[in-house]
């Protein structure tokens, strides 16, 4: 109950997101860690986050109107922007363990590189109109701008193959997504039962 509290408010669901990011910055802060060791942690955390929602979507189709959906969905925004904070973070992390603009422009075509800079760009505009304001001024336009999420993700998803030069822990984060994604589909091409 008290839990169930405390997640309902906005600012102690910021804090708890911020948490992972305040020990990585601490961690950085003491020298015990420096930035290219939180390079993965803070890319990571950015794509679960971003797999959290667009996951709520999905499960809903699926699932339909659940208690625990609908307060996901509530909060979905918040978790789309944490991404891109998240995707800021490491970013920051990036270009401190770079050190200089010559050596980024040097490996900036590298798939694993580019990938990266393509789907932070797009996450932009994501973050820049999760709000209210975005969404009135936007009107019909919003949902076309939020469907950037898609193709952020895909790049997502291969600048971490490509950086790490492993599918495996990629994959097993975004099949999942992939497999909720395909499940909606299907369910949207369902004939309706008659007198429906």
């Amino acid at each position: 109950m008290v839990l169930r509290i405390i997640l309902n408010k906005p600012g102690a669901l910021w804090l708890l997101l911020a948490l992972p990011a305040a020990l990585m910055g601490r961690a950085y802060a003491t020298g015990a860690a420096e930035a290219v060791d939180l390079l993965h942690p803070s890319g990571e955390m950015s794509a679960r986050l971003m797999i959290l929602a667009m996951a709520i979507a999905p499960l809903i189709a699926i699932f339909g109107q659940k208690g625990w959906l609908n307060w996901l969905l509530r909060r979905r925004r918040y978790f789309g922007v944490a991404a891109f904070c998240y995707a800021l973070l490491h970013l920051v992390f990036y270009l401190i363990d770079m050190g200089n603009v010559a050596d980024m422009i040097a490996e900036a075509l590298a798939p694993g590189i580019w990938t990266g800079w393509a789907a932070f760009a797009l996450m932009i505009p994501l973050a820049a109109t999760s709000n209210d304001a975005a969404m009135r001024a936007l009107k019909a336009g919003w949902k076309q701008v939020q469907r950037l999420v898609y193709p952020a993700a895909v790049l997502t998803l291969l600048h971490w193959i490509w950086v790490h030069n492993n599918l495996g822990p990629a994959l097993a984060h975004f099949v999942p997504l992939a497999l909720l994604a395909l499940a909606r589909l299907t369910l949207s091409f369902k004939p309706r039962p008659q007198g429906a």
